[in-house]
């Protein structure tokens, strides 16, 4: 299994940035994809989440209007379009991949997002 992200990176106050997440080595569209981040010091928390086939999409509060979770089940990538950022969304973003009912519940290695100017 792999989850591999990409795209952070160093973006000024209300910028924005695409974060990617290539997945492989499980059946993608059974699993609930979703992205967290962790900022120094805090615990990690959850961004976005998308269901699977048909399925919800929920998010943070905090990012509501500003962020869009996307996937693409026929390649296994899951997106989570960034805008308006603001410096409190500085922090590692990771990707994640959960099945219902399951212990299956996979992360990527993250990758760093800055906001600052």
């Amino acid at each position: 299994v792999q989850l591999v992200e990409s795209g952070g990176g160093l973006v000024q106050p209300g910028g924005s940035l695409r974060l990617s997440c290539a997945a492989s080595g499980f059946t993608f569209s059974s699993y609930i994809m979703s992205w967290y981040r962790q900022a120094p010091g805090k615990e990690r928390e959850l961004v976005a989440a998308r269901g699977s086939v048909g399925g919800f999409t929920n998010y943070a509060d905090s990012v509501k209007g500003r962020f869009t979770i996307s996937r693409d089940n026929a390649k296994n990538t899951v997106n989570l379009q960034m805008n308006m950022l603001k410096p409190e969304a500085t922090a590692v973003y990771y990707c994640n991949a959960r099945l219902v009912g399951s212990t299956f519940n996979f992360w990527g290695q993250g990758t760093q997002v800055t906001v600052s100017s």
